[in-house]
């Protein structure tokens, strides 16, 4: 009964990292046209998901720790589902929860190399940003960082396209 609980979990989880999968590919194509609403929503649906993975996690442990007792083992929330298809005899529930397990392995493995990539796709836009904003404004000054106060004081420093003065 808990078996069949526990694969119950892991589909879910798999369905929800898939689901994960779509909005990361989302994500990057918002991010390519600089859709910034869009991207807005596909945080939140993000940030839900996050938490039912958390609530899902929780779950698997407390389902795992009932098929451990059923089976005459004490519950311990760190065994894992490698550990649990040591103490399965039965090939077929053996080779699903491996199945279940590897499919969330992979779905996790894209997830992170798709985050990666859209990582860096918002760290060079802020760098563009950056880049354009000292060439209209100047680079910024270490005015804000301590100074002897014997050197005098001198002019405006930032000196780009942009006079502030005029």
């Amino acid at each position: 009964m808990s078996f069949e609980a526990l694969l119950d979990t892991m589909t879910e989880l798999n369905e929800i990292h898939n689901s994960l999968l779509e909005l990361a590919e989302q994500k990057r194509h918002v991010l390519i046209h600089n859709q910034v609403e869009q991207l807005m929503q596909i945080v939140t649906k993000e940030n839900k998901m996050l938490k039912r993975i958390g609530e899902l996690e929780q779950q698997r442990v407390e389902v795992t720790g009932a098929f451990l007792m059923e089976k005459g083992y004490k519950p311990n929330p760190r065994v894992t589902v490698s550990d649990l298809t040591k103490i399965l005899f039965n090939i077929e529930d053996k080779k699903l929860l491996l199945d279940k397990q590897k499919q969330l392995a992979a779905a996790i493995r894209k997830l992170r190399e798709l985050n990666r990539v859209n990582q860096q796709m918002i760290e060079h836009s802020l760098a563009y940003i950056d880049y354009s904003l000292d060439l209209i404004v100047g680079p910024p000054e270490d005015e804000f960082v301590y100074k002897n106060p014997q050197a005098g004081a001198s002019g405006p420093k930032r000196q780009g396209m942009f006079d502030s003065r005029a």
